[in-house]
């Protein structure tokens, strides 16, 4: 039971920042669009990566540095091209930025949720790398992956979910614009941290 709850706190506490992702399942939250795959999708990823993590794919990542370096570009690319597409959305305003407004698809939201989690390289290194070692810490390891894994499911389907408490502040083209801002302005400073590591 220790290393379940350890677990669960230590998932919960790399998890919470904003990034890049949480960003996306928030705005996917307030247009109340896709929600329930958009949670499922990052809460499954999560526990992928935690398993991979407590079984040992971190010493992976670490004898081969020209892997995490490649997903290091790789994902700084992405971050700017998807905060340069909310930068756009926060000048252009109008009716594309309300709830109700034209939105992608499930399978179009799917793959920029998708490349958000698989391209960062913080999720693998919060979730394989540092959770990995933590966890070696504990006399049970994978008891301890699933406590973060279970962390990482209420994390997401409260973020998801929760975001619908903020609807009605969000409700005016202006409120959608600066939120598409603050997004874009997370994204390019996480790409930008990227780049400088």
């Amino acid at each position: 039971m220790m290393s379940y709850a350890a677990g669960f706190g230590t998932g919960l506490s790399l998890i919470v920042a904003i990034g890049a992702q949480n960003a996306f399942v928030l705005r996917q939250g307030l247009m109340r669009r896709h929600v329930l795959w958009v949670c499922l999708f990052c809460a499954l990823s999560d526990a992928l990566l935690i398993l991979l993590g407590v079984t040992g794919m971190a010493r992976i990542t670490r004898s081969m540095p020209m892997l995490a370096e490649g997903m290091r570009w790789a994902g700084a690319a992405f971050l700017i091209w998807y905060g340069a597409r909310s930068f756009r959305s926060a000048w252009k305003g109008g009716d594309a930025l309300r709830p109700e407004g034209a939105s992608r698809g499930l399978a179009g939201t799917l793959a920029i949720i998708a490349a958000l989690t698989w391209l960062n390289p913080h999720v693998w290194l919060d979730t394989v790398i540092l959770l990995g070692a933590v966890s070696a810490q504990w006399p049970d390891p994978l008891v301890f992956g699933l406590g973060a894994m279970t962390g990482s499911f209420a994390f997401f389907f409260a973020l998801g979910y929760g975001a619908r408490l903020l609807a009605p502040v969000l409700s005016r083209p202006g409120a959608w614009r600066i939120l598409d801002a603050a997004i874009g302005v997370v994204m390019g400073s996480i790409a930008l941290g990227l780049i400088l590591e």
